[in-house]
């Protein structure tokens, strides 16, 4: 939310250079205010998991923000009760005239798999383009973000030696973006895929910018220079426990999996190292007011 100061107050003007939101009390007196409409297209098997988590990181915020959950028209995953999508989500096509500030593209379980061979790869395409054309700004996450990638750059996927799972440490890769206000040089995010984006196809883009970049884990954070699209490739949103359920799970499945790195305090079992939760709520907070609130014009028909 802005900071309101006097309009020729010495302050504003340092506050301005520093991306700090300030507006003059002229302004205030005329400016109206309505919630923001936030889309969340839940692609993942654990939607009531996965929705919880991402809005407890959108109410991190002064700011009154509505949720529409969306799931696919061509395919109803089998993990959800059906009382549940009946009751509270609406379908792509049930969305698509409307509008919205923002929105967010999650994971899905299907990045082994390619592109055009996902169930609801058509439908997927129709919501990229919903994005382009109908939304100030778009969050992807993960495969999202892999798979938005591929569509709007032509940045290929690359299958891992091994699933990468863990909590790995990222490093700014730029002296300030508002993306990343008030996080650390250094700072922590949990990643679970089998696959990846290559850095270097990521900076001959003309079109995106490597935000944050870690050794294992590779590209991070990335942003689109019209600041339409973030690229997000781990989960930044994930809970203190979900990574180990994960493990567990895959345990119980008999699949290959080494206990995720970086995560417990004592090696591969016991107390779990929370050290992503404040940077998730920074970007969160920053995507919503930099990206969505103070781009997003007034009246949301003129998106």
């Amino acid at each position: 939310m802005p900071i309101i100061v006097p309009k020729d107050i010495p302050a504003a003007k340092i506050l301005q250079s520093e991306n700090i939101f300030v507006m003059n009390n002229q302004r205030a007196e005329k400016q109206d205010i309505r919630p923001l409409e936030i889309a969340i297209v839940n692609l993942m098997p654990t939607k009531i998991v996965t929705e919880t988590q991402l809005m407890r990181l959108l109410s991190n915020s002064p700011l009154q923000v509505n949720i529409t959950l969306v799931s696919t028209t061509s395919y109803v995953g089998k993990n959800t009760p059906f009382e549940h999508l009946d009751k509270f989500y609406k379908t792509f096509e049930q969305v698509k005239n409307k509008k919205f500030d923002g929105m967010i593209i999650t994971g899905a379980p299907v990045e082994e798999m390619e592109f055009s061979e996902v169930k609801y790869w058509k439908e997927l395409e129709e919501i990229f383009e919903f994005a382009k054309k109908s939304v100030t700004s778009t969050l992807f996450i993960c495969w999202g973000a892999q798979a938005a990638l591929h569509y709007y750059y032509g940045i290929e996927k690359h299958p891992l030696e091994k699933k990468l799972f863990g909590v790995f440490k990222h490093k700014k890769l730029v002296s300030y973006d508002k993306l990343l206000k008030g996080t650390d040089d250094r700072f922590f995010m949990p990643h679970s895929r089998h696959t990846t984006v290559y850095e270097e196809d990521i900076k001959k883009c003309k079109d995106i910018v490597l935000l944050a970049s870690s050794k294992e884990a590779g590209a991070g954070i990335i942003r689109s220079k019209d600041n339409k699209f973030i690229f997000i490739t781990g989960h930044a949103e994930y809970d203190r426990d979900t990574l180990e359920l994960e493990y567990k799970r895959d345990l119980d499945r008999g699949l290959p999996i080494d206990p995720p790195q970086n995560y417990y305090v004592s090696g591969d079992k016991g107390e779990i190292k929370m050290c992503w939760s404040s940077t998730a709520n920074l970007i969160y907070m920053n995507w919503l007011n930099h990206y969505v609130y103070q781009l997003t014009p007034y009246q949301i028909n003129d998106i």
